[in-house]
């Protein structure tokens, strides 16, 4: 049987490296497809392994493998190095008969593992793109992002504020212009009064949690968000007097990208679950001052529908550049 090899730390895994593990997979019976990993990695081990799993999961002859990085010594020359390499992997793995790579440390390591060495696309030239590349700014790297990744990249805006001030306009407006998804507000979904019970805030904190997740995994880039879990415990607090355990455990679930805290300068539109049109100056503070007791930066916007429209999209605009 022949048996491959292909090496790295996937940080993130990208169709350069699924094309390299591909083709490997092509030229041997069994592939080795070894994810190395330190504890000051950029990006979880653990989640970078999941994906790798998830991504070739139908492909039975490809084996991944995960082995902590405590072995390497970046001041020894290429070819002392990559031995102990090579030392480790015949330590871990069966016997290596092919290395596929597409980096310089390709022969020096194969003639240590005593492999042959078969070379992918080291310029570049297919897929250009890098890890590097995709984790200083992944937007413009986008079409290179497998599916299962793409949700890490993801930015969550949240739209923020007390009632009538145009967050659900306005998620829905921004999903619409950068075609993307939104998050509504689950808690008119789930009651038709303000008459509620802790079990009605539970079951609102964990479906809105349980939307954002969801929305997240199928986002163009970016997911609006109208409400958060904040949000829900200000309500509850003053519905119920009280906030369940729970829900502090579920706010610590997301966090946000940004935060848009929307002004109460805007018309005062009643429905039949808005209670404090005599009190939005009160609630704004203290919106706001939830905010600024996590320590969380927002930006403040203010002024008639159409000026925060634009002034959002400037902003989202900088994001996406």
């Amino acid at each position: 049987m022949k048996r491959g090899l292909v090496i790295g730390k996937f940080m993130p895994i990208h169709k350069g490296h699924i094309a390299l593990i591909n083709f490997a997979a092509a030229h041997c019976d069994e592939l080795i497809v070894s994810m190395s990993f330190t504890p000051d990695d950029k990006i979880d081990p653990t989640l970078r392994f999941e994906w790798l799993k998830e991504i070739f999961k139908d492909q039975p002859n490809i084996k991944p493998a995960i082995i902590p990085d405590d072995f390497d010594d970046e001041t020894l020359p290429l070819n002392e190095r990559t031995n102990i390499w090579a030392i480790r992997m015949r330590e871990v793995y069966p016997k290596i008969d092919v290395l596929f790579s597409s980096e310089f440390y390709g022969p020096p390591f194969a003639l240590n593992l005593q492999a042959e060495h078969i070379l992918f696309d080291e310029p570049r030239k297919f897929i250009p793109v890098s890890a590097t590349l995709i984790r200083n700014n992944p937007f413009q790297y986008w079409e290179f992002i497998p599916e299962v990744v793409r949700p890490y990249f993801v930015k969550k805006i949240c739209f923020y504020g007390p009632e009538s001030t145009g967050k659900s306009t306005m998620a829905e407006k921004m999903a619409l212009h950068y075609h993307t998804v939104f998050v509504p507000e689950v808690a008119r979904k789930i009651i038709s009064t303000n008459d509620i019970t802790v079990d009605d805030i539970i079951k609102i904190g964990k479906a809105q949690t349980q939307r954002v997740k969801e929305k997240t995994g199928i986002a163009n880039k970016i997911v609006f968000c109208d409400t958060d879990l904040i949000t829900t415990k200000i309500y509850s607090k003053y519905y119920l007097k009280e906030v369940p355990d729970i829900l502090n455990d579920l706010e610590n679930e997301i966090k946000y990208d940004l935060y848009f805290l929307l002004d109460i300068d805007v018309e005062w539109v009643a429905d039949h679950l808005r209670d404090f049109g005599d009190r939005r100056l009160e609630m704004f503070n203290l919106f706001k001052s939830e905010l600024e007791k996590r320590s969380i930066n927002y930006i403040h916007i203010s002024g008639n529908y159409n000026e925060r429209e634009e002034k959002i999209k400037k902003i989202i605009d900088s994001i996406l550049l």
